[in-house]
């Protein structure tokens, strides 16, 4: 058993607690990992605010991090003690029809098919003050130690700067997976970006290495345009300096709407805009935001009746186990920048400041 640091959500809206927990060690088939760094997603807050669905308490979160093996369970042969991986929120188990259908990416594994509150055997590998803390979608990256299926694992070049490539684990790969897959992006297309977090801005490289022509980027966070134009948006607009509705705007400035649009904030009015701003007959809009479980959207069905494709991404459409690593040896080849969608580096000790920055914006 190891005795290290966590961030411990003890209740919903409540600020995350660190604390000294135990961490047990793998049983077989499981990796346990040092957690070298890890970065702060939206989807985590959702945790911290009750609103991810079937998550249960108390629970250490975390979900984008990296780190280096530190003893692997019996069986394990993908990886070794000292090896640099990613632990993976949606796993790849290789044996479910989805993992074996080339064409998708999710694993029947995953918490929208079964919770992932406690490892497959329905146990946790954590305890704090004598009580067992829940995992999050198994990886829990909030601790200095965490246990994780072997699937649930990419192993990665040891070159890889891990508190760069920690933001594969879910922002980075999300976003511009959902250009490059996803929606597919042809070169000398008209894209449209709506929220300009890190995952907004991830996908802005994404159409940018696709060969958008155009990238339009939106935001009511003026703050956010510096950088995206730095990744590669043409244009950044802001809703608020309009009186029209923003696909209106949209729809002008481009003659029939973008050939690609992407929210990636998570509010139903900015999917339906998005939606309605791509072309009426070919154009595909990716909802890659999360809105807060239980809720809906109604839309006018015109807006599908004359061929427009509204679709969904789940991790960028990567099958995380085969692909992870090879993003990471193109970031390591250059192939784009993702470092400048680093803001802020934090101790682990001020991880609610961390929250408080996201919160704000920054």
């Amino acid at each position: 058993v190891i005795r290290c640091r966590a961030a411990v959500a003890w209740a919903p809206g409540k600020p995350l607690s660190v604390e000294e927990v135990e961490v047990a060690p793998p049983k077989a088939g499981e990796v346990r990992i040092k957690i070298v760094a890890t970065g702060i997603c939206r989807t985590d807050e959702h945790l911290l605010q009750g609103c991810f669905p079937s998550a249960e308490f108390p629970v250490i979160p975390g979900h984008e991090g990296a780190g280096i093996v530190e003893s692997v369970g019996e069986g394990v042969t993908s990886m070794k003690p000292g090896d640099k991986v990613i632990p993976l929120c949606i796993p790849q188990c290789g044996e479910c029809s989805f993992c074996l259908n080339p064409e998708s990416n999710f694993c029947q594994k995953s918490h929208i098919s079964e919770p992932q509150n406690l490892l497959p055997d329905k146990t946790s590998r954590f305890t704090c003050k004598g009580k067992q803390i829940h995992h999050f979608l198994w990886i829990s990256t909030f601790a200095e130690y965490t246990v994780v299926p072997e699937y649930s694992v990419a192993k990665i070049d040891a070159a890889a700067p891990l508190e760069k490539v920690c933001l594969f684990g879910c922002g980075f790969s999300t976003g511009y997976g959902a250009a490059i897959n996803t929606a597919k992006v042809k070169p000398g297309s008209t894209c449209a970006v709506f929220g300009l977090g890190g995952v907004g801005l991830s996908v802005v490289i994404g159409c940018k290495v696709a060969g958008a022509a155009r990238i339009i980027a939106v935001d009511i966070n003026k703050d956010k345009f510096a950088k995206a134009k730095e990744l590669g948006a043409t244009d950044c607009i802001n809703p608020r300096d309009f009186k029209k509705p923003i696909q209106e705007v949209l729809t002008e400035m481009t003659g029939q709407g973008v050939d690609y649009s992407f929210e990636v904030i998570g509010h139903a009015d900015t999917m339906i805009a998005a939606l309605a701003s791509c072309n009426m007959n070919t154009g595909v809009c990716v909802m890659v935001g999360e809105l807060d479980s239980g809720s809906e959207i109604s839309i006018d069905p015109m807006l599908l009746l004359t061929g427009r494709t509204w679709k969904g991404t789940m991790l960028g459409g990567w099958k995380m186990r085969e692909c992870l690593p090879k993003l990471v040896s193109s970031y390591l080849e250059k192939k784009f920048n993702s470092d400048l969608l680093i803001t802020h580096t934090l101790p682990f000790a001020k991880v609610n400041e961390g929250f408080e920055l996201l919160r704000a914006g920054k």
